[in-house]
């Protein structure tokens, strides 16, 4: 019987090789995991930054058609998690019937969730605040790193993760997401009343400014009207940086606690 595949899939501005700690980790643990680029992204961190306008302008159904097409190539549904934008990508996947089940961490506001505190405005205030970039390549400083993902970590860690892992981004998901309750039918919208998808856990960061707890937890209430399984962890002292920084392994490990309660470990 081949091994439980999991597709993972990342957010704006990280590039998909920040996921190999959780790569070697799932392997070890019996499962085939991959972590596929986005449309644009090169194969390293290096050859994104040195072509940023191949990865500009690319919205939320674009990317989420991507994946899924990955997906059906699979012989075996993945299971699917995703972090922030990579998150709402993996809500709509489970949500259209792909995959066994799907983990969201942070993920970014689906359509219908209405809180929208000072802290996020703030870390999306560089991209909204020019209409214009909704078609550029926009990188994060590090000083918007350090509030976006990396306000809860020491000076030193903080830089190491933005050398080591960021990369230009389209923000067209930012200007989607912004206006989704406003538009019929938006790209962040999802299928929360589906009865027949695999189970999805929500993880959320206490302390995450990009991502702010209170969404995630008015995200669990549109499953409301699913018998389907949709379960919520916190990790209270937690940022957006909680995939890549120092207590990565303490977030995976719940992860796979929780696959192996649905049944999905090897």
């Amino acid at each position: 019987m081949a091994n439980q595949p999991v597709l993972f899939i990342h957010g704006l501005w990280l590039h998909a090789s920040s996921w190999q700690p959780w790569i070697e980790l799932f392997t070890a643990e019996g499962y085939a995991p991959v972590a596929p680029l986005w449309p644009g992204e090169r194969d390293t961190v290096a050859a994104t930054r040195d072509n940023p306008d191949d990865v500009a302008d690319k919205g939320i159904d674009e990317v989420t058609k991507h994946f899924a097409t990955i997906i059906e190539a699979m012989e075996v549904p993945p299971v699917i998690i995703g972090h922030s934008f990579g998150g709402l990508i993996t809500e709509k996947l489970i949500g259209e019937g792909y995959g066994n089940a799907g983990v969201a961490i942070d993920p970014a506001q689906i359509k219908g969730v209405l809180p929208l505190p000072f802290r996020q405005l703030r870390a999306s205030f560089p991209v909204l605040s020019n209409p214009a970039n909704i078609h550029k390549p926009i990188s994060l400083t590090r000083d918007q790193f350090a509030y976006g993902f990396a306000n809860q970590l020491p000076e030193a860690e903080a830089t190491e993760l933005y050398e080591r892992w960021t990369i230009p981004s389209t923000v067209r998901p930012i200007f989607q997401a912004a206006a989704a309750n406003f538009r019929m039918h938006s790209e962040t919208a999802v299928d929360t009343k589906n009865e027949d998808r695999g189970p999805l856990l929500l993880i959320a960061g206490g302390e995450d400014n990009t991502a702010p707890e209170v969404t995630t937890d008015a995200t669990l209430k549109q499953y409301r009207d699913s018998n389907a399984v949709t379960e919520l962890i916190t990790f209270r002292d937690r940022g957006h940086s909680l995939v890549i920084d120092h207590g990565w392994r303490e977030v995976a490990t719940e992860v796979l606690v929780w696959l192996e309660q649905q049944g999905l470990r090897d």
